[in-house]
């Protein structure tokens, strides 16, 4: 099994785009796109079926990291204004991109309209040979995502307290 997308609801679209591709690097694949209820094409028929009749519709864009893993955003015409994280709750609460550059990295996230949720930290701070690191962080609308500097096998492949 491979990772192929991942997909964010956010709450402008324009700001969305400009924030995974300028702050994070993502590259666009298509362009902010609006997606109406309908049932007379597959595409059509697929929404309805995943969000329900009236959804109301919403713009959609996708987007690639370097790896090729896909970003799918989605802004729909009826939400909320900020995600609210309620750790109480099943389901996905993040995502996790691997960077070289943190200090580079952060400096966008926050000039972009993001935010660093907590200090820079080592997995393993007692062994200079073990240097993994990691932060999370927020996008503009609230969704948790994190930075690791090294891929997730190497963080994971010695226990850590």
């Amino acid at each position: 099994m491979k990772m192929n997308h991942v997909g964010i609801m956010v709450g402008d679209m324009d700001k969305a785009v400009e924030f995974y591709t300028n702050a994070l690097g993502l590259k666009v694949v298509m362009g902010n796109t609006k997606v109406v209820e309908e049932r007379e094409t597959a595409i059509g028929r697929m929404c309805i079926a995943v969000f329900g009749e009236g959804f109301k519709g919403f713009n959609i864009a996708h987007l690639v990291t370097t790896d090729g893993i896909g970003v799918e955003l989605f802004e729909m015409k009826e939400r909320q204004e900020r995600h609210e994280v309620d750790f109480s709750r099943l389901g996905i609460f993040h995502f996790c991109l691997q960077t070289d550059d943190f200090a580079a990295t952060i400096e966008k996230v926050e000039q972009f309209g993001g935010k660093v949720r907590m200090d820079i930290m080592r997995y393993h701070p007692e062994d200079d040979n073990k240097p993994a690191k990691m932060v999370y962080l927020e996008d503009p609308f609230g969704n948790l995502f994190e930075l690791y500097s090294h891929t997730y096998e190497e963080t994971y492949a010695s226990e850590y307290e």
